[in-house]
């Protein structure tokens, strides 16, 4: 089969993909404009909410985004093709422009900087989920078998943000749906290409997916501060979002001709995961990387 040929066949199974899956979703589409946010990060905390509940809810939405990007941005140089290089790059931008936003309004109400948030941290104080920090060892399969998780739980979740009383949360969320939903339309592109083109473009992203797929259910588990958040308007119950990421993931795995995954979950330590601060093994090797410039010389400015 020529390439030519390929990239035909994967055009026309995205086509039926789309249509079948959200055909009158205006989410599920190729390419969005972006505008600013218009969000303001010094916006007073709403009534009934606490501002330190507030705070650590935008570091958990923040860190995810934070967290992800610096592992996109892994593949610039790295990429198969320019074109897969300068996409991957565009999400990581996508990605950071939300964290620092949320790591901004984090910071106005703790009274710090988006800067000693990213870069001063250690890993105990970071509260993004383990799917954000894998490795994914420059395997281009394993990265969009991770990228397609990621982002169709991000969308689904940003999506009922945009409700949030939180006046800067829901600017953030309404800019964001329309990033992440290019995000999810690339990873779900790629998926089918890669899972019903060659035996070992299947093996490689059949072999990502049983990789990140214990840390699957980590997504849909509520802290106690998303908890109390939901009841007063601000944030999202996770687990609110599992019915459509299903929905998604079933489609479009079934299409690619992919398994899904039969592992249990990844274990957790005293019932503590990422949005309490426990972290697996490949944390710090992110951070040491993201965090080195800023700690070799504190306080610079560019």
């Amino acid at each position: 089969m020529t390439i030519a040929q390929e990239d035909h066949d994967a055009a026309n199974a995205y086509r039926s993909l789309a249509d079948s899956v959200a055909h009158d979703d205006p989410r599920w589409a190729f390419g969005t404009g972006l505008e600013q946010t218009g969000a303001e990060v010094d916006a007073p905390v709403p009534d009934g909410v606490d501002a330190t509940d507030l705070a650590e809810y935008c570091l958990m939405l923040g860190d995810d985004a934070l967290v992800c990007a610096q592992r996109l941005c892994e593949w610039v140089s790295n990429a198969p093709e320019l074109e897969e290089e300068v996409a991957l790059a565009n999400i990581a931008l996508d990605l950071l422009g939300q964290a620092r936003m949320l790591l901004a309004r984090a910071g106005h109400l703790t009274g710090t900087d988006e800067d000693a948030l990213a870069y001063l941290r250690d890993e105990r104080g970071f509260r993004n989920v383990a799917l954000a920090e894998l490795p994914d060892g420059l395997d281009f399969g394993a990265a969009i078998a991770r990228l397609l998780l990621f982002a169709t739980w991000r969308l689904a979740l940003v999506a009922r943000l945009v409700g949030s009383r939180d006046p800067a949360i829901a600017a953030i969320a309404a800019k964001g749906v329309k990033e992440l939903t290019y995000h999810r339309d690339y990873a779900a592109r790629w998926t089918l290409r890669l899972g019903d083109g060659t035996a070992e473009s299947h093996r490689r992203i059949q072999e990502g997916l049983d990789a990140v797929w214990p840390h699957v259910e980590e997504l849909f588990r509520a802290s106690d501060v998303e908890r109390r958040l939901r009841g007063v308007g601000v944030a999202v119950d996770p687990a609110d979002t599992r019915a459509e990421v299903d929905a998604v993931l079933d489609e479009v795995l079934g299409r690619a001709t992919l398994t899904r995954p039969a592992i249990p979950p990844a274990g957790t330590i005293g019932g503590r995961g990422g949005r309490q601060g426990v972290h697996t093994e490949h944390l710090g090797h992110v951070l040491a990387t993201m965090q080195s410039l800023a700690r070799q010389h504190p306080g610079a400015r560019w």
